[in-house]
């Protein structure tokens, strides 16, 4: 059945809705395009909606903190943030790659990085300190943590990962939403960005022991002049607070 051909569901009580649902996601598994068959299905793209409302939550969150903070410290302490939601087709095979139907409720239940949000922070200091404060707010719910940061993968890939759980208040009422968050300096962001394009569209093993190896070293050298960068920021800083203590006590 052509895409065009769906009615539109929004405009069904909730039982026909349910049977609608069913029908569209039934038809996903022998669908050339299943893309665009989840973008045409309403219940499917109101879950997104829903996604996206509860990234706006997590990212106000984050940007009130780094204005806060940016008082404290003379500096902001992250630099940039990006919202993402996951694509269709990557939503799809990912329910595959687990061996799951393709339905909304499996979408809620076992993809946890539906919604994602980036931030990319000066130093490393800055991402444990905004992590914390964001976990500490008491409608935030810490679900999972992962420290790639102190646990770098065999690869060298560093960042802080985090699933929180937040409550969003819709018309039909509160939901609780997940969100990815993932941390990482900017030296962190340049290595991942650059091995992202290494791969991208080739067709190698990632896993090959050579080049796991080069790109190891390579992430351990990054690391190393961003420390580097990140003692020397500390060292002004001291010496700042030395000479304001001087002025005070003259």
């Amino acid at each position: 059945m052509p895409v065009k051909n769906y009615p539109a569901a929004r405009n069904f009580d909730g039982s026909m809705r349910q049977l609608l649902t069913s029908f569209i996601f039934n038809e996903l598994l022998n669908s050339e395009k299943p893309e665009e068959l989840l973008e045409a299905a309403y219940p499917f793209a109101h879950l997104m909606m829903q996604y996206r409302c509860a990234l706006r939550e997590v990212q106000t969150k984050l940007e009130v903190l780094n204005t806060e903070l940016s008082m404290d410290h003379d500096r902001n302490p992250f630099e940039s943030i990006t919202c993402r939601i996951k694509k269709p087709i990557s939503i799809i095979g990912k329910l595959k790659k687990m061996g799951l139907d393709i339905s909304l409720e499996n979408i809620e239940h076992h993809l946890h990085d539906v919604a994602g949000i980036r931030v990319i922070c000066t130093f490393q200091k800055d991402i444990y300190i905004l992590a914390e404060k964001l976990c500490e707010q008491d409608d935030i719910k810490l679900l999972t943590r992962k420290d790639y940061i102190k646990n770098p993968k065999p690869n060298g890939y560093r960042s802080l990962h985090l699933i929180v759980e937040i409550p969003v208040f819709f018309a039909e009422g509160k939901k609780y939403m997940q969100v990815e968050v993932q941390f990482r300096t900017i030296a962190m962001d340049f290595w991942a960005s650059v091995e992202h394009k290494i791969y991208y569209k080739k067709d190698i093993d990632r896993n090959t022991t050579q080049i796991t190896e080069k790109l190891r070293l390579c992430a351990e050298n990054i690391n190393t002049i961003a420390t580097e960068l990140e003692n020397i920021s500390k060292e002004i800083e001291m010496q700042e607070e030395q000479e304001h203590l001087g002025k005070r006590r003259s």
